[in-house]
């Protein structure tokens, strides 16, 4: 398995995995933007909010697009996912990677959701 696929497995699985998997998989300092009324969090806070804390039952990715430098790696992706009982969501995104001693951390994640999509 290649690095890229290595992190677009990583990827799919924050959208579909627990929150203790994701926690597990993020950089302590972490920032993530979501659509209003989430906004900007870091650290722990990440975990506290709600809306983050829930997974999603499946995510397809599109527009794929992934840069890597050193131990630096970003992707970029159109999301379209699906929660039981709500409206399916969809969102273009970015989120980075840190490679810290052989393992890929989530640095950052920004969701910005498509017209007429529903927030995280």
């Amino acid at each position: 398995m290649t690095t890229e696929d290595t992190l677009w497995a990583t990827e799919e699985l924050f959208w579909t995995q627990g929150a203790d998997s994701a926690r597990a998989m993020t950089a302590k300092g972490a920032v993530f933007v979501f659509p209003y009324p989430v906004g900007i969090l870091q650290g722990d806070r990440i975990w506290r909010e709600d809306l983050v804390a829930q997974r999603w039952r499946s995510v397809e990715f599109s527009e794929r697009c992934d840069s890597r430098e050193r131990n630096i790696a970003v992707l970029a992706y159109r999301a379209s996912a699906l929660r039981e009982g709500e409206p399916g969501y969809e969102a273009y995104c970015t989120s980075s990677y840190l490679n810290d001693d052989g393992t890929w951390l989530r640095i950052m994640h920004q969701q910005t959701p498509l017209t007429g999509s529903h927030p995280s």
